[in-house]
């Protein structure tokens, strides 16, 4: 079973894009975020309290870190395809397409990368 189109596999070339990449890269991330996510509201409902404390000392735990570092790479990386879809099919001006892809990627490399930095930070004890 091949996952090309019947008109790429009539006509050899398939898409001109790496749609089909892009496809199962969000429904990838999507699955991912969500089982994060539902690791992430579990956790929390079962914390003693929700005071800086405690969750300082959660954090602490290695294994807690890597697993919100990993959903907020999962739920950004989401973000950031979706973000591109959005752009690539509504924004018609070339030069506002590629600004806005650019500016939208920049973002959620900022945005992801300072929320990876508060965790690293609140895990290794550094006070934020």
């Amino acid at each position: 079973m091949s996952l090309r189109p019947a008109l790429g596999t009539v006509l050899g070339s398939g898409s001109a894009r790496a749609g089909v990449e892009h496809w199962w890269s969000q429904r990838v991330s999507a699955v991912a975020s969500a089982l994060l996510g539902l690791w992430f509201i579990y956790t929390l409902l079962t914390l003693p309290s929700l005071d800086r404390v405690a969750l300082i000392a959660w954090l602490a735990d290695p294994v807690s870190a890597t697993l919100m570092l990993l959903f907020l790479l999962a739920t950004f990386w989401h973000s950031a395809l979706g973000v591109q879809v959005v752009i690539e099919d509504y924004v018609h001006h070339k030069a506002l397409r590629v600004l806005g892809l650019l500016a939208a990627r920049y973002l959620h490399l900022l945005a992801g990368g300072a929320a990876a930095v508060s965790v690293l930070k609140l895990s290794f004890g550094e006070p934020a």
